[in-house]
């Protein structure tokens, strides 16, 4: 018998090599007036921003630029639509990796009316409930890691002892396309390519094993995991057959997306926020360096109190399919995802937490703040001794 289960709205998918060609025909159906969110350089060093720029002239679609430097702040956010508000856009494009598309999601839903960011943020400020409407929104990935182009989510940081990293979030906000092209791959340097494969990679296991996956999940979440078996290293070690490596990444960080967006995520995202918002550690070396460490702890605490968990299972299962073989029993395949894990995440030269100027005395600050939207959806309830576990092992 199956479960009842929801699936939220996706956004229309376009997946192919060169498909940035359709970007200017997907703009031309919403107006002539586009904001351009990209990152600092590394899109529009490439021959495709000419190419782009001089294919909307010929549209005849006006644009401006927004460039994010670093993760996004609320104060990016509010900057840009200070400055382009009530200016006639009638589309928004985030051209770039994860933090140029949660700022451009963010800026998508607020250039319309206006509004400071910091009025809807989850857990800060006066939590207004959004009425919309957004600017219409397309999300064009250039790196492989975060799935942001199939959620509703705006992730913001603001760092510092203090500081936060939260969610803009609303179905409104879920992009009208998410336009995939391997190509734009290509000018991802090696440290990125690690960090954000594994992001992926942690989203797509924690939501195969998130108390709120379902069978359509789960066989999203399968696929991603072999996608990621066959691609991460055929573009990280670029043996010649990068370009499928590339493409089979672009599809596993999308499944990422889509999955995340159904099920929530678990303990190692349950970190990253505090970790993310409280040192200058990127979110994808977050995820990288401890999913190894807290699959450990989640297999542990599993077996000691819920042995019977689906999730038990089911790591064995991405045993099998990260290694491409059955194990013959759940503990040899528990054993050698954990092995897997620790492989890779040397393989990939994942800093420790210490690189970012993180330490033992941190842990009970991190932990405090670490319990979340995503550590909700853990399999299991970890204790605090759990969770600093996890660092603990990466420090």
């Amino acid at each position: 018998m199956i479960q009842p289960f929801s699936i939220a709205r996706l956004p229309r998918i376009e997946f192919s090599a060169g498909g940035i060609k359709k970007l200017p025909n997907l703009i031309a159906q919403y107006g002539n007036r586009v904001l351009l969110v990209t990152g600092q350089r590394s899109f529009t060093d490439s021959l495709h921003w000419p190419a782009l720029l001089e294919a909307l002239e010929k549209a005849g679609i006006d644009w401006a630029q927004v460039r994010i430097i670093d993760e996004p702040s609320p104060q990016n956010v509010d900057e840009a639509v200070r400055q382009f508000h009530g200016q006639g856009f009638t589309a928004v494009a985030g051209i770039g990796g994860g933090s140029v598309l949660d700022a451009a999601k963010a800026i998508a839903g607020l250039l319309l009316i206006g509004d400071s960011v910091m009025d809807y943020l989850e857990g800060v400020g006066p939590e207004k409930t959004y009425q919309g409407p957004p600017l219409p929104f397309i999300a064009v990935p250039t790196t492989a890691g975060t799935g942001s182009e199939a959620t509703k989510n705006a992730v913001l940081s603001q760092r510092g002892f203090s500081g936060f990293k939260k969610s803009f979030r609303d179905d409104r906000l879920i992009p009208e396309y998410a336009l995939l092209d391997p190509d734009l791959l290509v000018a991802c340097p090696k440290p990125q390519v690690a960090a954000n494969a594994m992001d992926a990679l942690t989203q797509l296991l924690e939501s195969y094993v998130s108390i709120k996956a379902n069978p359509f999940t789960d066989a999203l979440a399968e696929s991603g995991l072999k996608a990621v078996r066959d691609g991460l290293f055929a573009w990280y070690e670029d043996e010649g057959n990068a370009a499928a490596g590339r493409s089979r990444m672009a599809y596993a960080a999308l499944l990422s997306g889509v999955c995340l967006a159904q099920t929530g995520l678990g303990s190692v995202h349950g970190l990253a926020s505090p970790l993310g918002a409280f040192f200058p550690i990127p979110h994808g070396v977050v995820c990288g360096t401890l999913v190894g460490a807290a699959t450990r702890v989640n297999l542990a605490a599993l077996q000691e109190r819920d042995p019977d968990n689906p999730a038990w299972r089911k790591y064995a299962r991405a045993g099998d399919l990260l290694h491409g073989r059955h194990f013959p029993s759940i503990e040899e395949g528990h054993a050698a995802l954990l092995a897997l894990l620790d492989e890779w995440t040397e393989r990939l030269n994942l800093p420790r937490l210490n690189a970012y100027g993180i330490r033992e005395s941190d842990f009970a600050h991190v932990v405090a703040h670490s319990r979340g939207g995503s550590m909700k959806t853990n399999p299991l309830v970890l204790s605090d001794a759990e969770i600093a576990k996890v660092m603990q092992q990466r420090l």
